[in-house]
């Protein structure tokens, strides 16, 4: 009967303490007759013949209880006594200065750089190749808020590359995964996925929450969106290119004296001169080259250490083991930033 309550409870779902005090009558129940009735009545003969067994099977249920409601007690006390207090509005708790140590031991970054990082927004287009190792570390170094817009999903072949996604993913949303990679990492930085296509129709109010965009995308159509928005809004953007062995990165901030993306690629590229990694190819470490770069200009950017891209585009040839920098400027005549102050567009030169 104990047996068949248990069970029937279970499969109905009924309340954990409603069953245990159904079989706790049972219980009773048996011992009043052991008590109630004569010597060798059928019941008594069908229940063991004697209460001695039913006591020590009622005793037995309750010690064991009684155990783990003690066991939970003092587990709950430990976790009481050994959990960090609260920090002061503002202030790092113990957790988040042992995390951000080695960030805060730098001269450039220290306590107000890792606070800042903590205050900063920003917004990644993509979270495929460049995206990846990008949100990652920005994760890991305390960006407070994250926002990462994708429309796609992840796929078997994504994972050569992109390694903020795993195997367990496959199908879901590029988004969603990534979330779940640097919640993992970091939960003390909040995560804001966004899984839809970057449109002209919510572009500027989704650029309008952050303070940095990073463009990790990989159409020509998206760069140009994702530029146009930002020099309308005085966004700072860090936008990297990769193909087969090579990259390049530049920060784009006309808003603060550097040229936009427009006006260094005026023009998109003729069609099949660009082919795409699925097309062409690419080496499985080249984005977390191009896209560990992109995390670390966006710390420098946050907290103000060292010289950024700004006016400056990185080209990195992972083949021949070269990295060149050659000097870009703003073009008075950018149908995107323009017109601008200065002595005139004079294309790209090699840095001095």
């Amino acid at each position: 009967m104990m047996g068949a309550v248990w069970g029937i409870g279970a499969y109905l779902r009924t309340p954990l303490r409603l069953r245990l005090g159904m079989i706790g009558v049972i219980w009773a129940a048996v011992i009043a007759e052991h008590l109630l009735l004569p010597a060798g009545h059928p019941l008594r003969l069908a229940t063991g013949g004697s209460a001695q067994v039913w006591v020590v099977l009622g005793g037995s249920a309750a010690l064991f209880a009684a155990y783990r409601a003690g066991i939970a007690r003092l587990r709950g006390r430990a976790v009481r006594q050994t959990a960090p207090p609260p920090a002061a509005p503002g202030a790092f708790s113990a957790a988040e200065l042992d995390r951000y140590s080695r960030h805060i031991l730098l001269r450039e970054i220290g306590g107000p750089g890792q606070r800042r990082l903590r205050e900063a927004r920003v917004l990644v287009i993509g979270a495929g190749g460049l995206g990846a190792p990008a949100l990652l570390y920005l994760a890991a170094a305390g960006v407070g808020t994250i926002g990462v817009i994708d429309d796609d999903v992840v796929e078997a072949s994504n994972l050569q590359r992109q390694v903020i996604h795993t195997d367990a993913r496959l199908g879901q949303p590029k988004t969603a995964s990534a979330a779940d990679a640097m919640r993992a990492i970091n939960p003390f930085v909040a995560v804001r996925p966004y899984h839809r296509r970057l449109t002209e129709a919510i572009a500027t109010d989704l650029f309008a929450d952050y303070d940095l965009i990073i463009d990790g995308s990989d159409s020509f159509d998206t760069r140009e969106l994702v530029n146009r928005t930002a020099v309308a809004l005085g966004k700072p953007l860090i936008a990297a290119a990769i193909t087969q062995w090579e990259g390049q990165i530049s920060l784009y901030d006309p808003a603060r004296d550097g040229p936009c993306y427009a006006c260094v690629f005026p023009q998109r590229p003729a069609p099949g001169t660009v082919p795409t990694c699925a097309e062409a190819g690419i080496a499985a470490p080249l984005p977390g080259v191009l896209g560990t770069m992109l995390a670390l200009e966006a710390v420098k950017a946050i907290t103000g250490a060292g010289e950024t891209l700004t006016g400056r585009l990185m080209l990195y040839d992972g083949l021949h083991g070269e990295t060149r920098t050659i000097r870009v400027r703003r073009r008075p005549d950018c149908p995107v930033c323009g017109p601008r102050r200065g002595n005139g567009w004079t294309g790209t030169e090699p840095q001095p």
